[in-house]
């Protein structure tokens, strides 16, 4: 039993491998490419390591940084990402519990409405998202996060319930018998229990309000404002041609901040995630 356990680890150890090592691929690829000359990566070669003809060090990072508009991308992406994660962790978390603690036909309903949203496919909503967007002056960069509230509450609220049942009621009651109100409790006592789902969901929240694509393409004046994946898709050099070096260059540079985010919060997620995963 132990030599075929040991047999059956080993080959799901290789699978597991070969299967990271696929998503990590394209990664290592764009890595590659960033630090090539132009010739190098349009004459074929995209697929080799770069050779010392083809070597371009950190210029195409400098032309990519230098590039019109990046750094105003990136000022607009990181605020739509803090404001939108922000958002989402203090309204959702609030909504969570009172869902939970308040055992009413409205609290139900509320938790049902919110999975089902999880289940809507984006793309039956986003034209009318697109023109509800416009009518209510939520296509600007300060304002969007409450489009990313809507989108992101769903599973925000879902993890957040599961973990908020594993809470003994005993200790919110303590605390009210000590002079706590609702708030009180919630932001002086609960809070802090929350936080390995709060980073496990604010992480996940991130990565997606930054790599987004769509939904800023939708609602915001593409000709007045840009965020980071947005810049990359109309990354263009001089005479409106693809400048691939470059844009290898800033697409690793969008990519490095939010892989260090998730490694170093990692371990968060998977304890969020199995709180989450509380059935009460």
């Amino acid at each position: 039993m132990k030599k075929k356990k040991s047999i059956a680890n080993t080959i799901w150890t290789v699978i597991l491998t070969i299967a990271a090592l696929a998503w990590v691929y394209p990664i290592i690829m764009i890595l590659m490419n960033s630090l090539k000359k132009e010739s190098a990566i349009s004459t074929g070669t995209a697929f080799k390591l770069p050779t010392a003809d083809a070597f371009a060090g950190i210029a195409n990072y400098v032309d990519a940084v230098a590039s019109k508009g990046f750094l105003s991308s990136l000022g607009y992406s990181t605020f739509i990402t803090i404001t939108s994660v922000v958002a989402i962790l203090v309204c959702c978390s609030m909504c969570a519990w009172y869902i939970t603690r308040v055992n009413s036909p409205i609290s139900k309903i509320l938790y049902y409405l919110f999975v089902f949203s999880m289940v809507v496919p984006f793309q039956m909503v986003m034209f009318t998202l697109s023109q509800t967007a416009d009518t209510l002056h939520l296509n600007m960069p300060w304002n969007i996060w409450v489009i990313y509230l809507g989108f992101g509450a769903g599973l925000a609220v879902f993890m957040f319930c599961g973990f908020v049942k594993s809470i003994p009621v005993e200790i919110e009651e303590a605390a009210m018998i000590d002079g706590c109100n609702p708030l009180q409790t919630f932001f002086l006592i609960d809070i802090h229990i929350l936080k390995p789902t709060m980073i496990s969901v604010g992480i996940l929240e991130a990565m997606w309000v930054w790599n987004d694509y769509l939904l800023p393409t939708l609602v915001l004046d593409i000709k007045k404002y840009k965020t980071i994946p947005m810049l990359i898709q109309y990354f263009r050099g001089s005479y409106g041609r693809v400048e691939m070096g470059p844009m290898m260059a800033s697409i690793m540079l969008t990519v490095i901040p939010i892989i260090i985010v998730y490694l170093a919060g990692q371990k968060y997620i998977i304890k969020g995630v199995a709180a989450g995963a509380v059935k009460g």
